[in-house]
C-alpha cells in the first residue's frame, strides 16, 4: 500500500497509475514469442486470443462479430444498439458516420429513440452462431432480465451486464434493482459484469456468481464519463486492485474469475501493461474500430452517448487504417504501436519470460513518467511513432 497523501486538512487521498506513468521490467530469461500461450477462458467459452471487441455499435455488429471469433477473440454485439433496433443496421451506422459533428449527438439521439425488437436479437445470434463461433452479446441492468432468456433460448454462449458503475448493492425508491444473485443463478450460460474499479465492489460481484468482470469506468476513447460526472480511476490501479480481488476470491473458494481490463488501451504496450497489472484479457473498442471490417466505417461512439438526458459519449473520429487481420495479427503498416497487437503480446511475453497469461500477470512492474518521452525528442518534433499527438 502507498503512504497516505493529504490534498487538505484531513482529506486523505490514495495515488493512482496509469499505463503512460508505469513500464514493464524484461525477465532474466526469455522465451520465444511462438510459443507463449495466450488463451482466455471464460466460463465455458475458450479464445485462443485474449481480445473481445467492445460492444459498440461503431464496432461490433454480427458480421465483425463472425470475423473477430474467426480470428480466436470475441466481438460483443450491443442488445440495446442500432443491431437490434433496424433490420438493416449498417445502413442506419452509415448515416451516423456521415453527420457532422455538430449533428452527430442529436442524430444519435434520434435514432436511438426506435425500441428494441425481440426478433432481432435472435437473428443477431443465429447469424453468428450460424458462422460456428462463440457468440456474446451485451445489455444494460435494466434489461438483462428481459434479454436474458431470450439470447440464451437462439443459442448465445456468453451475456455481459453492462453499465458506467456495477454494485451488488444498488438502491433506489422508484424502481427494484437489478438481483445480479438471482439472475446468474437462472442463466444456464456464463454472465460477464462490468464496470468496476475497486477491490471490496469485485469480491461482492464474484460472490454474486458472475463468470467474468469488467474492470474501468470512463477510460475508452469515446467515452465522456470522466469529464461529465468526474468518476474513475486509472486503469493500471484499477485493473490491479480487481485482480487483487480475483485473487482472493480464487484463494477463498477455488473459483477463478477473469477479469478483463476495459477501455483506455490504445497501442499494444498499453494491451501488455494491462495483462502484466493482473488482467487475463482486454476489451478494446477504437483499435477495431479502424477495422475496415467495423461497422462505423472509421467512426466510433459509446454506449451512453445517445442518452436522452444526459450524453457520456461522444462521436470519434478514428479512421480506417486496415482490415482486422492487420490490427490483430500484422503485418503491421503503421509504425504507432496501433497494429498486430497479438505479435506485440507475444513478443513482450516472450521478453519478460511469461509463458501464459497467468505468468505474465507475475511481471515487474516500474513507475516510470518519462517512458514515453525519454529519447523520443525527434519523434515528438515530427509528431511519429511515439511523438503522435
Amino acid at each position: 500500500m502507498t503512504m497516505p497523501q493529504f490534498i487538505g486538512r484531513d482529506r486523505e487521498v490514495r495515488r493512482c497509475y496509469g499505463f503512460d506513468e508505469i513500464a514493464l521490467v524484461p525477465g532474466s530469461v526469455t522465451v520465444d514469442p511462438e510459443d507463449v500461450d495466450t488463451s482466455l477462458q471464460i466460463g465455458d467459452v475458450k479464445l485462443a486470443i485474449p481480445f473481445l471487441a467492445s460492444a459498440m455499435d461503431g464496432v461490433v455488429d454480427s458480421e465483425f462479430a463472425v470475423a473477430m471469433g474467426k480470428a480466436g477473440g470475441l466481438g460483443v454485439v450491443n442488445l440495446d444498439g442500432i443491431n437490434t433496433r433496424y433490420e438493416k443496421p449498417r445502413e442506419v451506422v452509415s448515416q451516423i458516420a456521415g453527420a457532422t459533428p455538430d449533428q452527430a449527438t442529436q442524430l444519435l439521439q434520434d435514432l436511438y429513440k426506435e425500441p428494441p425488437k425481440e426478433h432481432l436479437i435472435a437473428r443477431r445470434i443465429e447469424e453468428i452462431k450460424k458462422a460456428g463461433v462463440p457468440c456474446a452479446v451485451s445489455t444494460i441492468p435494466q434489461n438483462a432480465d428481459r434479454y436474458g432468456p431470450i439470447a440464451a433460448a437462439a443459442g448465445c454462449d456468453l451475456f455481459v451486464v453492462q453499465s458506467t458503475v456495477t454494485t451488488v448493492r444498488h438502491r433506489s425508491t422508484r424502481y427494484k434493482p437489478f438481483d445480479i444473485i438471482s439472475f446468474c443463478k437462472k442463466m444456464k450460460i456464463p454472465v460477464v459484469v462490468g464496470n468496476c474499479v475497486g477491490y471490496d465492489v469485485a469480491v461482492e460481484l464474484m460472490e454474486a456468481g458472475i463468470a467474468g468482470l469488467l474492470v474501468g469506468v470512463g477510460p475508452g476513447a469515446a467515452c465522456t464519463t470522466r469529464g461529465v460526472l468526474g468518476l474513475g480511476v486509472p486503469q493500471v490501479t484499477a485493473t490491479i486492485d480487481c485482480a487483487s480481488a480475483r485473487d482472493f476470491y480464487f484463494k477463498k473458494t477455488g473459483r477463478y474469475v477473469p477479469i478483463i481490463t476495459d477501455g483506455g488501451m490504445s497501442t499494444g504496450g498499453d494491451i501488455c501493461k494491462a495483462i502484466a497489472c493482473g488482467s487475463d484479457g482486454v476489451m478494446v473498442g477504437s483499435a477495431f474500430a479502424r477495422a475496415k471490417e467495423a461497422p462505423g466505417q472509421g467512426y466510433h461512439w459509446g454506449m451512453a452517448t445517445p442518452h436522452s438526458n444526459l450524453p457520456r459519449g461522444t462521436r470519434i473520429r478514428v479512421g480506417v487504417t486496415g482490415t482486422l487481420d492487420e490490427i490483430l495479427f500484422g503485418p503491421s503498416r503503421l509504425d504507432d504501436g496501433s497494429q498486430n497487437l497479438v505479435g506485440a503480446l507475444k513478443t513482450c511475453m516472450g521478453a519478460v519470460g511469461a509463458m501464459s497469461v497467468r505468468e505474465m500477470q507475475l511481471t515487474e512492474i516500474i513507475v516510470a513518467p518519462s517512458i514515453r518521452t525519454e529519447g523520443k525528442l525527434f519523434q515528438r518534433a515530427q509528431q511519429i511513432g511515439m511523438g503522435k499527438t
